[in-house]
């Protein structure tokens, strides 16, 4: 039987999602808890890879059991993990729907702000030279790329992706008060994708490169010539969509 999970956490203390060799990740704490509860090693597969310090609101994972699984499983799997990991349901689902493959729709969201907050320092990045940008060119920047489908300016060098194709439907920036957030949603992401487009509004609003720069580096499909990728704190994963789920 396979089942999916639902959960979020603060990724500030691991490596990632995904496995790695000498240091911990979500997936190496959440397999450990599930396999001494259910007494048998238990495999999870994720929704997609979140970076080192990369957070996520919301996140789906799924594994397989032979039986039903233990009552107030939920329960004693929250008791299981640490604070900063949070299941909020697990439920039955059919053997072939597949927690990354069947994901079609996935929504991050970028937090800055140019007020220090110490209660924030590992979920919110501190950026002073917010009060000296160019909003309006920011915005203008990321609405731009809501008119390509390819996406190798941003996308980590060292990346094994196949294709740089991406359906974007979503890219703006909320302005609060104190603390801006860059909306961004697609069917499908590169890696280090989002930070990567961050830190090009952030230049571009600072006018250190320019809106035709962003266009003639999307045009070639070539590196910006200044690129940035801004830190990892302000990132979340906030939204997985698929159309078994409701």
């Amino acid at each position: 039987m396979r089942y999916f999970i639902e959960l979020a956490y603060n990724g500030a203390n691991y490596h990632g999602w995904q496995n790695q060799p000498n240091a911990i990740s979500v997936q190496e704490t959440i397999e450990a808890a599930v396999s001494i509860i259910l007494n048998q090693k238990t495999a999870i597969t994720g929704c997609g890879r979140t970076d080192t310090g990369v957070h996520a609101s919301q996140y789906f994972a799924h594994f397989d059991f032979s039986d039903e699984l233990p009552k107030a499983f939920s329960f004693r799997l929250n008791n299981f993990l640490p604070p900063d990991i949070v299941i909020h349901r697990i439920f039955k689902v059919t053997d072939e729907q597949h927690s990354r493959f069947d994901a079609h729709y996935r929504a991050y969201a970028y937090h800055l702000s140019w007020k220090k907050d110490p209660f924030r320092q590992k979920t919110l990045l501190h950026y002073p030279l917010a009060q000296k940008i160019d909003r309006k060119k920011m915005q203008a920047a990321a609405q731009l790329l809501l008119n390509y489908k390819e996406f190798g300016p941003f996308c980590k060098t060292n990346s094994d992706a196949k294709t740089m194709l991406c359906d974007l439907y979503q890219s703006e920036w909320e302005f609060r008060e104190t603390e801006w957030i860059y909306h961004i949603a697609a069917n499908r992401f590169l890696r280090g994708m989002v930070r990567l487009i961050v830190g090009m509004c952030l230049s571009v609003g600072l006018s250190k490169i320019s809106i035709d720069d962003v266009k003639k580096a999307l045009d070639q499909q070539q590196p910006l010539d200044k690129s940035l990728s801004v830190p990892p704190e302000g990132l979340f994963l906030v939204e997985v969509k698929y159309d078994f789920i409701t």
